[in-house]
């Protein structure tokens, strides 16, 4: 569990488009407390997630070669293909003009309510659900179980919470810096989903045809 869980993790966190979203927001008027919601409001989605699978399963996995068990990994693997398919979209699209979203002209106006609504709604809701179906399997016994969920949720955000950090403690820096971040992940952004997606995607697969027929 731990391993798929900090990989997962990583991937949420490294996803190009949330974090050029984010970039816009914390560089809009009042953009650190807007991003603050952001951060709060992406954090607590993933907590919710992994909160409601575990009051479902109790802590406690299905045991192995029954139906909810196979069900299970049936579901990740399911998820690891739909991730290695978004990645050859992704690889077939690339280069193709984006036309930005409406909402990234008024950032200005954006409340923070609203920019926690948009971290809910800018989640890799399939890496999410990947996260889940791992979490379903775990059996939650000791502390460093409970542990590794926190920090799934945390690493998951990592990557907007130093960047909320960065833009508090040294804004004139950020500024500069954080600008070069997003166009340099405007021109990669192509590269660092298929990467991400495909390794992602070929892990889940393997582990879980590994499983099914071991």
């Amino acid at each position: 569990m731990v391993l798929d869980l900090m990989l997962i993790g990583l991937g949420i966190a490294l996803e190009p488009f949330p974090l050029i979203a984010f970039i816009l927001i914390l560089s809009a008027k009042k953009g650190t407390w807007k991003g603050l919601a952001f951060v709060l409001g992406w954090l607590a989605c993933l907590v919710a997630v992994i909160a409601a699978v575990v009051l479902t399963t109790g802590g406690k996995p299905p045991k192995p070669q029954t139906a909810p068990s196979t069900a299970a990994l049936a579901i990740k693997l399911a998820l690891g293909i739909v991730l290695i398919l978004l990645a050859v979209r992704q690889r077939r699209r690339r280069g193709r003009p984006r036309k930005p979203p409406s909402w990234m002209a008024s950032l200005d106006q954006l409340s923070p309510w609203a920019a926690a609504g948009l971290a809910v709604f800018l989640q890799p809701w399939t890496l999410v659900a990947a996260g889940a179906a791992t979490v379903v399997q775990a059996k939650l016994s000791t502390a460093g179980d409970w542990v590794t969920l926190v920090l799934f949720c945390l690493l998951g955000t990592s990557s907007f919470l130093y960047l909320e950090l960065y833009a508090v403690f040294a804004p004139a820096a950020a500024t500069v810096r954080l600008e070069r971040l997003r166009a340099w992940l405007d021109a990669h952004q192509d590269q660092v989903v298929i990467l991400v997606l495909l390794l992602l995607g070929f892990y889940l697969a393997s582990k879980s045809i590994y499983l099914l027929v071991s």
